[in-house]
């Protein structure tokens, strides 16, 4: 008798409240049990950074959803590649209503994951929706803009929505240039390392990336506050994890978001780790492993240190 192993994943899709299909990978445990929703940073695809964790939950016995953000990759959404954190934010509530009918999931333990500036979309979503029973934010970013940049680029949006109202195309942008700066003063830039895996990435395993956003994600983003947001994530039990040597989102804003949690929280240091290789490479099971106790314990209602 021959027997075949069956996918680690398979692709699924969505439909939002306002119409959109995200599309994504659901990687099923072998049982009925808890699940994790999961997405990407920003202008990231579901391919980037997050299948291997994913695997990881999966093996543990979670059911994992990751998905790309609406106007990214293989969802739906125009303009495309333009960012809105408000939408982002409602659609990890459409993703745990689908995921919520899944045969293996069990829809009362059902967890927020998000990582960078999913992150702090993941915290917005969480204080929202109470649904999700737990939230896990991964080197989140939450200071947005420098305050030398932040008009110049406003000017540049206003500009852009004359254009586009003249029948001209977006004005795209850059993540990085080659210095590592973000051109439009978002975070604190990320260095060489962060402008060669992003503008390398498209050929290395995410085929669906696109190296631009909208200067429009901008003044969307100048729109979106999630600060106050924070405090409401209370009684979600929440961890947050933060890369000592992350140069993309300062530790110490990290540290502010968690401090702003009020409900049971627990604080995680990766030493020596920065924003892009947080969860890989030495001691990513670890940090893994450790994230997979705080979803169990979570569920079980077991208290939180």
């Amino acid at each position: 008798m021959h027997f075949t192993t069956p996918p680690k994943s398979e692709p699924v899709e969505f439909t939002t409240l306002d119409g959109l299909t995200l599309r994504g990978q659901l990687y099923a445990a072998s049982s009925r049990g808890p699940a994790v929703i999961m997405t990407p940073g920003w202008n990231c695809v579901k391919e980037m950074l997050l299948p291997e964790v994913a695997e990881r939950f999966q093996a543990a016995g979670f059911t994992a959803l990751t998905y790309d953000p609406r106007n990214l990759g293989e969802s739906d959404g125009m303009p495309r590649n333009e960012i809105d954190p408000a939408k982002q934010v409602e659609d990890y509530s459409d993703a745990l209503t689908y995921l919520s009918r899944h045969p293996m999931v069990d829809p009362s333990k059902i967890a927020f994951w998000g990582m960078s500036f999913s992150g702090s979309i993941a915290a917005c979503a969480a204080a929202l929706d109470k649904r999700a029973k737990v939230l896990i934010s991964i080197c989140p970013m939450t200071v947005f803009f420098t305050d030398e940049k932040r008009q110049k680029i406003l000017s540049k949006a206003i500009m852009d929505r004359v254009s586009q109202l003249k029948g001209n195309r977006p004005f795209m942008l850059v993540p990085f240039t080659k210095t590592g700066e973000n051109p439009g003063g978002l975070a604190q830039g990320g260095g060489r390392e962060a402008y060669e895996f992003m503008s390398t990435v498209k050929d290395h395993g995410a085929p669906n990336y696109e190296n631009h956003t909208t200067i429009q994600s901008y003044y969307r983003m100048m729109m979106w506050q999630p600060w106050p947001l924070f405090e409401h994530v209370d009684p979600t039990p929440a961890m947050v994890l933060i890369p000592d040597g992350d140069q993309i989102a300062k530790p110490e804003d990290q540290r502010r978001m968690f401090d702003a949690l009020s409900g049971p929280k627990k604080l995680v240091f990766a030493r020596g780790k920065g924003h892009l290789n947080v969860l890989s490479g030495e001691d990513a099971e670890m940090l893994i492993q450790e994230q997979v106790e705080f979803m169990r314990d979570a569920f079980e209602g077991k208290p939180i240190s």
